[in-house]
């Protein structure tokens, strides 16, 4: 058996499979774009089967690069969360789209789940709030609009990304395949208890999701089941939601250590340890990661829109052709000018939690330019930072230091703008691609190339650090304007 460590990242807008040494040097990686379907508004749905074949694709691509099968220890997988796949467990093929977690068809369903009385009961079991982010009221809303779903009987699975490709890569002919879940992916459905880290009768009659389908909950790290896909049997040994993976990635592992990534979307997780958080301020308990059957605890603060904005100036608006000249554009400019652009695009995520409010640019005047319109929308993930720090902090776990990661702030001027904006010293990875990161410790871990967590985290390497050199004042004048274009938004939701 080999050392090295194949990762399978699969995102929202991209697969990619990932090779790493057991040093964390990365020997090579491939990607694929994901097509985005959107039927309509506030709807976002992804083909399973496109995900699993460009998915192989891009692993095979590393399988050779590593000389064969037998060169590779393990595999980790570290997936977009919140996003459930449906398929037949006989013939291993989708039957329907599946739903994914920016989706807000579940929103009035949820609001009416709220009115009734249901979110407190909900968040105490399960850490999460009444909102179509998370994948039980998806699963609840497929069941009943979806006929052929119940037609399927006991053919049916559920689960989300990263029991989809496990099941894909342990099928074999005419026998099934594994069918499990990793505590992280789990803790995001709504339907596990989050103390007990088991499927909760209660939340699944809540949403009317159908226990059979559901996978068995793992966890993060251990042998699985192996692969044979590949020309010789590779075992599965690492599984976490993409933000908790880099939440390890970035060797988060004592209390209070804190990251944030900017991707599709920005996630900001501080650990807790064995100690489940309770949030006052609307943020979310959620398990950073079981080992052993014990499970270690975060706090997160969710915001559904950061990459993706970019993604729209530049594929919807044309007003960028790449997102590498935000960058030079931001720079052009002295200031925003007055322009604020709140991204609602999929709703409000934390702390607002308004999932009808919608996209906005304010402050509008013939000064305004491209460069100003795009600095906004950078700046927007600042502003949203701030909003959660502040949450953060009113639940007595304000950041000393935020450790950030993510496609985003490979951009030097986003990681000063977060450290200005934020009043705290910002460290970034000089290997930023920290998801993968942890999912590669986590395999390292359950292969025993490992102890532990900690000294897989000599993986992570060296660091860059911003430090805030922005006045108060000039600092306050922006949260100001931000505050208000917020408040118009949210006034329009309702």
């Amino acid at each position: 058996m080999g050392d090295k460590l194949l990762v399978i990242d699969e995102g929202t807008t991209s697969t990619r499979a990932m090779l790493f040494a057991p040093d964390g040097q990365c020997l090579g990686s491939e990607s694929a774009a994901l097509t985005q379907h959107y039927p309509s508004p506030g709807l976002v749905e992804h083909d399973a089967a496109e995900i699993w074949d460009r998915t192989f694709a891009c692993a095979r691509k590393m399988v050779e690069l590593a000389g064969g099968a037998e060169a590779v220890a393990a595999i980790g997988i570290t997936n977009q969360r919140e996003t459930v796949v449906f398929w037949d467990k006989q013939t291993g093929e989708p039957l329907a789209p599946a739903i994914v977690w920016q989706d807000r068809r579940t929103a009035a369903w949820c609001r009416e789940l709220k009115e009734a009385g249901h979110e407190p009961t909900v968040q105490a079991r399960t850490g999460l709030l009444l909102d179509p982010y998370f994948s039980g009221s998806k699963i609840g809303w497929a069941m009943a609009n979806w006929p052929q779903l119940k037609a399927a009987g006991d053919r049916l699975a559920v689960g989300t990304i990263d029991s989809w490709l496990v099941w894909k890569l342990t099928a074999s002919g005419n026998r099934g395949g594994l069918h499990i879940t990793d505590a992280t992916n789990a803790s995001r459905t709504a339907l596990m208890a989050i103390g007990s880290g088991h499927w909760d009768d209660g939340l699944i009659e809540l949403f009317a999701a159908p226990r059979k389908a559901l996978p068995e909950i793992v966890d993060c790290a251990g042998d699985y089941g192996s692969t044979t896909l590949f020309g010789a049997p590779i075992p599965i040994c690492g599984m976490a939601g993409d933000q908790q993976a880099a939440t390890i990635g970035q060797a988060c592992l004592t209390p209070g250590d804190t990251k944030a990534t900017f991707g599709t979307g920005a996630f900001v997780l501080t650990q807790y340890g064995a100690h489940q958080p309770t949030s006052k301020n609307r943020l979310l308990a959620t398990v950073a990661w079981q080992l052993g059957g014990r499970r270690a605890y975060a706090l997160e603060g969710s915001v559904f829109v950061a990459g993706s904005l970019v993604q729209w100036l530049r594929d919807s608006l044309k007003l960028i052709a790449t997102a590498d000249e935000t960058e030079g554009l931001v720079r052009s400019v002295e200031d925003n000018a007055g322009v604020y652009l709140v991204p609602a695009l999929s709703g409000l995520g934390a702390p607002w939690w308004e999932a009808e409010a919608r996209g906005c640019i304010s402050g509008l005047s013939f000064t305004a330019t491209r460069a100003h319109i795009v600095r906004a929308a950078l700046e927007a993930m600042a502003h949203q930072a701030n909003d959660l720090k502040t949450a953060f902090a009113a639940d007595g776990a304000d950041w000393k230091t935020l450790r950030v990661d993510g496609g985003m702030v490979a951009n030097d001027w986003i990681a000063q703008d977060l450290a200005d904006m934020l009043a705290v010293e910002v460290e970034r990875p000089v290997f930023a691609e920290t998801t993968a990161l942890g999912a590669a410790m986590l395999a390292g871990v359950g292969i025993g190339l490992f102890k532990d967590l900690t000294a897989a985290s000599a993986m992570r390497g060296s660091l860059d650090a911003f430090h805030s050199n922005l006045s108060a004042d000039a600092r306050q004048t922006r949260l100001d304007g931000w505050a208000t274009a917020v408040k118009s938004v949210i006034a329009t939701a309702h």
